[in-house]
């Protein structure tokens, strides 16, 4: 019996990597691409225009990621490299139809988590301006933790 990939199960196979080679990278680049996504996908559910906006920023910055992995990987290949239409396909994203303030605890931890987990794979990166992109990328998520905690207050409030 195989488990399905999703947006969270490729996530949870790269917590523990320490470095991040090419396929890895491919991963990560995949994930980027899904982020817009799930975060577009939020956004249309939080049924608060604020929290809304907070998330659509979210979104467009990991588009920026995904563009960030893809000149990393074009570094350490030497050459350009083109995402095939598997890397560019969403990963699928579980979902409820309602999502609620306590979802978003999960998500202000996964992004800080994040940016640890880049951190991390720019300590073990030999190539200096691989190791640069990932440093952006994860100071990057540390405010999308922030923008998530404000989406967090923002539902609490209207929860009380």
């Amino acid at each position: 019996m195989t488990t399905e990939v999703n947006f969270y199960t490729a996530s949870a196979a790269l917590a523990g990597k320490e470095y991040l080679d090419v396929a890895a990278m491919k991963v990560v680049y995949q994930l980027e691409v899904s982020g817009e996504v799930f975060y577009n996908l939020l956004a249309e559910r939080v049924n608060n225009a604020e929290a809304a906006d907070l998330l659509r920023k979210n979104a467009v910055e990991e588009r920026g990621h995904a563009r960030r992995l893809a000149r990393a990987i074009s570094l350490k290949l030497g050459s350009e490299w083109q995402a095939t239409a598997a890397e560019e396909e969403i990963l699928s994203i579980p979902l409820p139809d309602v999502v609620t303030a306590e979802l978003f605890a999960g998500i202000v931890q996964g992004e800080i988590n994040g940016d640890a987990g880049y951190q991390h794979w720019a300590d073990h990166e030999p190539d200096e301006e691989v190791e640069r992109l990932l440093r952006l990328n994860g100071r990057e998520e540390t405010i999308h933790a922030g923008r998530a905690q404000q989406v967090l207050e923002i539902l609490q409030k209207a929860a009380s």
